[in-house]
């Protein structure tokens, strides 16, 4: 099992022998907040997340488990944009929640050789061990202990409108989807990253958020429609 991601993209094993592997990088935002190749009817800046079937990506796990260097590269490919999304969208800070992907895949492949594709598929394991890290990421900043409902509550808010200082002193201004995520109610924003960045259904985010399916359907489409709608008023 890996001990740590390194800056140049190794990992180091047990034994200290550098593997090269590649860490847990945000999805590739260009300058425009577009993504090569993104369908027109997505907003710009959104990550879409391509869905597989179970048994190939459970495959990747057992690579992972097996510390095969390809299937850990691989994994990391497959699943940065979904984990970096989520934790962007519970810490509210990019540089923090770089540093959450790092650990995340980190706590993957030492998780690894326990995964059971009976229990969730890969993507619900993956998010909740995100879920988890941001978290925690979130409890080591504050600098009063918080008990765990509290942090629920501070989950469930994370997505609510910051104030204009709060952003510009945070410097994400450049990150125009996420802003515009942070300005659409917060149960829609947390729907279109489930959706748009995570990769589940509607009835997947139905489930995580507790609420219908035909609700669910309703946020993520609303959310989408004003994220896009808000970056299009932007470009004018």
């Amino acid at each position: 099992m890996p001990r740590s991601w390194r800056p140049d993209g190794s990992v180091e094993g047990p034994d200290g022998a550098s593997k090269e592997i590649r860490p847990a990088r945000p999805p590739s935002w260009r300058a425009d907040g577009a993504i090569p190749g993104a369908p027109s009817d997505v907003p710009q800046g959104v990550q879409l997340f391509p869905r597989t079937d179970r048994a190939a990506d459970a495959a990747l796990v057992d690579g992972l488990a097996l510390d095969d260097p390809d299937a850990a590269a691989a994994f990391v490919r497959r699943f940065q944009g979904a984990v970096f999304g989520l934790a962007v969208s519970i810490t509210r800070d990019r540089a923090l929640a770089e540093d959450v992907s790092q650990e995340v895949f980190v706590r993957a492949w030492r998780a690894a050789a326990s995964y059971d594709v009976r229990r969730a598929s890969v993507l619900t394991w993956l998010l909740t061990i995100t879920r988890n890290a941001a978290i925690d990421a979130v409890r080591a900043r504050r600098q009063a202990p918080t008990d765990a409902e509290v942090l629920e509550q501070l989950v469930d808010a994370t997505l609510r409108p910051p104030d204009p200082e709060e952003l510009a002193l945070r410097g994400v201004d450049g990150e125009r989807a996420a802003r515009r995520l942070m300005e659409i109610p917060p149960e829609q924003a947390r729907a279109v990253v489930l959706a748009a960045v995570g990769g589940l259904t509607a009835k997947e985010v139905g489930e995580h958020e507790g609420v219908p399916v035909g609700t669910a359907k309703t946020r993520i489409r609303t959310g989408l429609m004003r994220v896009r709608q808000a970056m299009e008023d932007e470009r004018g």
